[in-house]
C-alpha cells in the first residue's frame, strides 16, 4: 500500500541549506508509557517543546524493526517501527504533528549492514555456499588448509577482526557487530531493495536522510588485506578505520549509489534531502558526495573534533568553508551526537566545560549553513561517565572497554528525582539511570531562567531565524583580534552581525562592534566597550 503523506512545507525546497536540525536519539527522548523507553508517541507530545525551542527539523535516529544489538542501527526489517518504539501508525501520527507545528523529520536509514536477524541474513545462513542467498551479503572462504584464518586481515570497527566463520565454514564480514552484517552493494537486488526503502519512507512524507556509513558501502574488488598486524594499536586501528582511504571505505563506486539516489529524491515535493555521515581521506574526496546529482550535505566532523582555542576554530571553519565552496553547497556544523562524548565533558566538564560548550553553540550558530544540535546540549548536559559496566549496552564496550553510552542516557524534563519526567507521570523506570545532578539541568529547571543554557539557546536560535545578516549561506569577513580571539562578522543591506569568542586566559575589552544581541557570559561595560570574559562568546549588532 502506498501512503501519501506529503509535507505542506512546500514553499522552500532549499530550507535544508540553513536549517537548525535536531537529532532526537529516541531511546532516550521521552517515553510515553512508562516502560521507560523513548517511543514515537513521547516525540509526538514534546513535539511543541522542540518548535518553541526554535528548531526546523528533527533527525531520528533508527526506529525500525530491530533486535537492538547496536541500539537499533541493526535492522531487521526496513519498513516497520519496533514495537518497543510503538506502531507505523504513531510515525505516521507524529510526523502528521511535526508538519503542521512547521517541523520537518529527517529519519536515519542504515544501508551498510543489515541485523542478523533480517530475513535475507537468515535465508542466507540457511542457504549453501555459493548460493543467491549469499551473494547479497559478503560471505568467503577463509584462508589456511581448512579456511580457518579469515578471508583477510579486516579489523571491525567495534574491535577484534571483521569477518566470522559460521558452521559451514564460509566466514561473512561485519564492520561492525558479528550481529551487523554488511551488505554486497555490487548486487543488484540490494540496491533495488533500498531504493523501494527510501520511496517507502518519502510516500509517509518524511523530508529527508541521514545516511549511516554513507563512505562503507563498497569494498574493494578482491577484498585486499589493509596491513594490519600485531603491532597495530587499537588506537591506530581506529584511525586508519575512521578516515583513511582504505579497502573498505570511500571507494570510487560508492557515488553511483547516490546518483541512483539523487532522481528519488528531486522526484518528491518539498525539498527532500539527504546528508551523508561520511570519511574520507581529503576534503576533495568528501566534497563528492555532495552535488546537484548526488547527495545535499554530509557532516563536518572536523568542527566536532578542534580543540578549545581560537586557531583550531578559525583553521576548521576555513577548511569547511571552502569545501562548501567546491560543491556549491552549505557545510553541516556539529558539535555532539550519539557517537561522540558531549562536548561539555570535551571540552573540560565541569563549569569550564559548561561555559565553552556555551560559547561554542553562539560560535555555531552565527556560521552560515546547517547546524546539528544534538538533544540535550541545550540543556547543557554533560557525558555521564560513571555508569555501572553492568548497564552499559554498546557493542564497542565488550570489545574495546568503549562506550558511547554516557551520551546517550534519557533527557531530563522535570522533577526531583530520576528520570525527571522522562516517562508519564508516577514513571520510575529508565533504561539508563540520570546522575542526581541532572534535577538543576531539566527542561522546566532552566525555563525562564534568563542565564540558563535552554534560554540561550532558545534566544540564539530566535535571532539567528530573524536576523538578516544571517540569513542565507554566505561566507564570513574575519576580524583583526589579539591572542586567543575569535571574531568574524556577516552582513547583509548595512546590517552586520559580529560574533566574536574569548578562548583566552583573562578577558577581554572588545569595542566597536555595536550592540549585544545575545552572550553566553554576562558582559561588564567598560570604558564604551564591553569586557568580554574568558571562555565566553557574544553577538554584537552593528546597522
Amino acid at each position: 500500500m502506498t501512503v501519501s503523506n506529503p509535507s505542506p512545507l512546500t514553499s522552500d525546497a532549499d530550507w535544508w541549506r540553513s536549517a537548525v536540525v535536531y537529532q532526537v536519539y529516541v531511546r532516550s527522548f521521552a517515553d510515553s508509557n512508562g516502560d521507560g523507553i523513548g517511543d514515537l508517541r513521547g516525540i509526538q507530545e514534546r513535539l511543541p517543546y522542540l518548535r518553541d525551542l526554535g528548531v526546523d527539523a528533527l533527525w531520528l535516529t533508527p526506529f525500525y524493526t530491530s533486535p537492538m544489538v547496536d541500539g537499533g542501527y541493526d535492522v531487521a526489517d526496513y519498513r516497520d517501527v519496533d514495537p518497543m518504539f510503538g506502531t507505523l501508525g504513531d510515525f505516521e501520527a507524529m510526523i502528521t504533528d511535526a508538519h503542521a507545528l512547521g517541523l520537518r523529520i529527517i529519519v536515519d536509514i542504515v544501508p551498510n549492514h543489515t541485523s542478523d536477524r533480517h530475513p535475507w541474513f537468515q535465508a542466507a545462513l540457511a542457504a549453501a555456499p555459493g548460493s543467491a542467498e549469499r551473494e547479497r551479503y559478503l560471505f568467503a572462504d577463509g584462508k589456511g588448509a581448512d579456511g580457518e584464518q579469515p578471508p583477510n586481515d579486516w579489523e571491525s570497527i567495534f574491535g577484534g577482526p571483521a569477518w566470522t566463520r559460521v558452521p559451514d565454514g564460509q566466514w561473512y564480514l561485519h564492520l561492525f557487530d558479528p550481529a551487523q552484517p554488511d551488505l554486497n552493494w555490487r548486487h543488484p537486488g540490494v540496491r533495488a531493495e533500498f531504493e523501494d526503502v527510501l520511496r517507502f519512507w518519502l510516500d509517509r512524507g518524511v523530508d529527508g536522510f541521514r545516511i549511516d556509513v554513507a563512505h562503507g558501502m563498497i569494498k574493494a574488488a578482491g577484498l585486499p588485506d589493509v596491513g594490519f598486524n600485531s603491532m597495530t594499536t587499537g588506537r591506530r586501528q581506529s584511525e586508519l578505520l575512521g578516515k583513511g582511504r582504505l579497502p573498505y571505505f570511500d571507494q570510487d563506486e560508492v557515488h553511483d549509489i547516490y546518483r541512483a539516489w539523487r532522481p528519488i529524491l528531486d522526484s518528491y515535493p518539498g525539498g527532500r534531502m539527504a546528508v551523508a555521515e561520511a570519511w574520507a581521506e581529503t576534503p576533495q574526496r568528501l566534497a563528492r558526495y555532495i552535488g546537484p546529482d548526488e547527495l545535499h550535505q554530509a557532516f563536518s566532523f572536523d568542527f566536532l573534533d578542534a580543540t578549545w582555542s581560537a586557531d583550531s576554530f578559525r583553521k576548521v571553519i576555513d577548511t569547511a568553508l571552502a569545501e562548501s565552496t567546491i560543491v556549491g553547497a552549505p557545510t553541516t556544523w556539529v558539535l555532539s551526537n550519539h557517537d561522540r562524548q558531549r562536548h561539555v565533558t570535551r571540552y573540560g566538564d565541569g563549569p569550564v566545560g559548561l561555559r565553552r560548550a556555551r560559547a561554542a553553540a553562539l560560535l555555531m550558530l552565527a556560521l552560515p549553513g546547517c547546524a546539528y544540535l544534538y538533544q540535550g546540549e541545550e540543556l547543557g548536559l554533560p557525558e555521564v561517565l560513571d555508569l555501572p559496566d553492568e548497564l552499559r549496552q554498546d557493542p564497542a564496550f565488550l570489545r574495546t572497554g568503549e562506550s558511547r553510552d554516557g551520551c546517550r542516557v534519557p533527557i531530563p524534563w522535570s522533577g526531583e528525582l530520576a528520570p525527571y519526567g522522562f516517562g508519564p507521570a508516577g514513571s520510575e523506570l529508565s533504561w539508563l539511570p540520570a546522575p542526581a545532578t541532572w534535577r538543576a539541568l531539566s527542561v522546566a529547571a532552566q525555563t525562564g531562567v534568563p542565564d540558563s543554557t535552554l534560554e540561550l539557546y532558545r534566544a540564539a536560535l530566535g535571532i539567528r531565524h530573524t536576523h538578516p545578516a544571517l540569513a542565507g549561506t554566505d561566507g564570513i569577513t574575519w576580524q583583526e583580534t589579539g591572542p586567543g580571539l575569535l571574531a568574524f562578522s556577516r552582513s547583509t543591506d548595512g546590517t552586520v552581525l559580529t560574533c566574536v569568542v574569548n578562548t583566552g586566559d583573562s578577558p577581554v575589552r572588545i569595542d566597536g562592534y555595536g550592540v549585544p544581541l545575545v552572550a553566553s557570559e554576562t558582559l561588564t561595560e567598560q570604558d564604551g566597550g564591553h569586557l568580554l570574559p574568558v571562555d565566553a562568546a557574544v553577538w554584537f549588532e552593528r546597522r
